[in-house]
């Protein structure tokens, strides 16, 4: 499906970068979805198959400080605070939440569908490709925008068993949208709730 969106001159750059080392580069999850829906992105993701020292090789004004492979990549000449930094992030593949808060493991993939599969709601789990106007939705979260629905991408008790935070970033995510939880995953998050007695408060605080 091709879509053509108006994408800042800023991130642009950084697609364009990626692209022409010879790497795949996306748009992706919140910004997509904001797009999607005609809103500005408060910010910008991009996904990558290039690791976190390749990306860093092409952008001499970057940053790489975490587990999960996420480059920040700065420009210094905006004054839009959007764009200060734009992050980019490896294709990933998470292993077990055996402590029900973060995967054990992450390693970098090649595939965008890997990366996708990983993702919690299916109106987050969207990617675009800014050259071609290649929107790739797998998960049918093109239709959840449209319906207004918040879905977990697979089974809903794995994704919050995976991740208690999941459980609350769905509510905030239907409250600031309007939109309504799908039925399994509201099912999903009642049985689950107690769960939420497991995570601290400042990972509550920053969701």
């Amino acid at each position: 499906m091709t879509k053509k969106f108006n994408i800042p001159k800023e991130v642009s750059r950084v697609t364009e970068t990626l692209q022409n080392a010879g790497f795949e580069a996306y748009l992706v999850g919140g910004c997509v979805r904001d797009m999607l829906r005609g809103e500005n992105p408060k910010d910008w993701d991009i996904t990558t198959n290039a690791t976190p020292e390749k990306i860093q090789k092409l952008f001499e004004d970057s940053f790489y400080e975490n587990d999960y492979g996420t480059v920040g990549v700065v420009n210094k000449e905006t004054e839009d605070k959007t764009l200060k930094v734009i992050e980019v992030t490896p294709y990933r593949i998470e292993g077990k939440y055996t402590d029900g808060r973060r995967p054990d493991e992450v390693h970098f993939s090649d595939s965008l569908e890997e990366d996708l599969k990983r993702r919690d709601f299916t109106v987050n789990a969207m990617a675009y490709n800014i050259p071609k106007g290649q929107l790739v939705d797998l998960y049918k979260g093109q239709q959840d925008i449209k319906d207004k629905t918040i879905r977990t991408v697979g089974r809903p008790e794995e994704r919050f068993s995976e991740d208690a935070l999941r459980i609350l970033r769905a509510v905030r995510l239907a409250t600031e949208l309007g939109f309504t939880i799908n039925i399994e995953t509201e099912k999903a998050i009642k049985k689950l709730s107690s769960t939420l007695e497991n995570i601290s408060k400042e990972r509550i605080r920053d969701e």
